[in-house]
């Protein structure tokens, strides 16, 4: 039987480098050899503490954000073939449920989800093979296309914000999502405001496009020094949090003039809970919006960002490191000393 080399996850904590049964392809399915497998913030949160979704039973292979070539084709899949490169979402929606027919896909209620990057193979499923599997363009590395997930949830929560040209735009967080929002801020046209507390991403915030930045670790006040940098301390047009903090989702709402809009977008822990002041919200219309996921639209969207050349995907990985290397890939990244690290089987 052959064989691969992977990382399993055990517990909270526990992961382990192991080797495997390489996987085969079923009816309609693709097995994928992965070249380049990112580190992810939720990865992170299920090295820490698991994930109630994508680890419903242990040990089992994790990690999402991957791309490859094409080893092994199923019986009935059409329109690839075995050598070529691709990239893979991590999920597809069933198109059949309630909020599926209202057109919101991110909400599907049979969302089938794809775990099991960190590893030399990987079985995509058939309905992801059908609508969420993609060629690498040309000219499109490995470690550049596997930027596409995460990309397309930013893709959805900017066509969410409403940015107009001219907006004046605050992102909170600068981390992999935060600079992917600034950029794309920057690409609608908006002045842009990019809070964060680590000097280094501040750094390559303004090398994403920021106009403003603020070290929230070195002013008494953040909200108060976003104002500052408004016309007339009316507050921005947009805010974005993009960092999944209780407190930093009430200083979006705070620092957001009359009239605006305020993309709630970061996750928070389940049972968290935030005040708002009932007077800002109604007699200053406020209009907050939480944004989930992505849909087959924002990941063909997200692509053609990456290979028009739109988004700079390797600003964003920092590091490579092999499999057997994970963990510590994800301990530099709680660190805050890496963005993303390319896992390269």
């Amino acid at each position: 039987m052959a064989t691969m080399k992977a990382v399993l996850f055990y517990a909270p904590g526990d992961i382990r480098f192991e080797e495997l049964p390489r996987p085969t392809a079923g009816r309609g399915e693709v097995v994928v050899q992965v070249k380049a497998a990112l580190t992810c913030g939720t990865d992170l949160k299920t090295y820490k503490r698991g994930h109630p979704v994508m680890i419903q039973k242990a040990p089992t292979v994790f990690g999402h954000e991957l791309a490859g070539v094409i080893a092994e084709l199923g019986p009935g899949v059409e329109g690839f073939s075995v050598g070529q490169r691709v990239v893979a979402a991590n999920s597809a929606p069933c198109n059949h449920c309630f909020y599926c027919r209202k057109g919101r896909h991110s909400l599907c209620e049979n969302l089938e989800f794809l775990n099991g990057s960190y590893a030399e193979f990987i079985t995509i499923p058939a309905r992801i093979v059908k609508q969420n599997l993609l060629p690498i363009p040309d000219g499109v590395t490995f470690r550049q296309a596997a930027l596409v997930e995460p990309l397309a949830c930013i893709v959805h929560g900017i066509e969410r914000s409403k940015i107009q040209l001219g907006d004046t735009v605050c992102i909170i967080g600068q981390g992999p999502i935060g600079l992917m929002f600034t950029r794309l801020a920057k690409l609608k046209g908006a002045r842009v405001i990019a809070v964060d507390r680590v000097p280094f991403r501040l750094e390559k915030a303004l090398q994403f496009g920021a106009d403003e930045i603020v070290a929230a670790s070195a002013v008494p006040d953040t909200v108060e020094a976003v104002l500052s940098l408004t016309p007339e301390w009316r507050g921005v047009d947009v805010a974005i949090e993009a960092v999944g903090l209780p407190e930093t989702w009430e200083q979006a709402v705070a620092m957001t003039r009359p009239g605006g809009l305020v993309n709630l977008f970061g996750g928070c822990k389940a049972g968290s809970h935030i005040k708002v002041d009932t007077r800002r919200l109604h007699y200053d219309e406020l209009e907050i919006i939480g944004v989930f996921h992505h849909t087959p639209r924002y990941i063909r969207t997200a692509l053609s960002l990456i290979s028009s050349g739109q988004i700079n995907a390797g600003a964003l990985i920092t590091h490579e490191m092999p499999l057997e290397r994970l963990e510590e890939a994800l301990q530099l990244v709680a660190s805050g000393e890496a963005l993303k690290v390319a896992i390269v089987p």
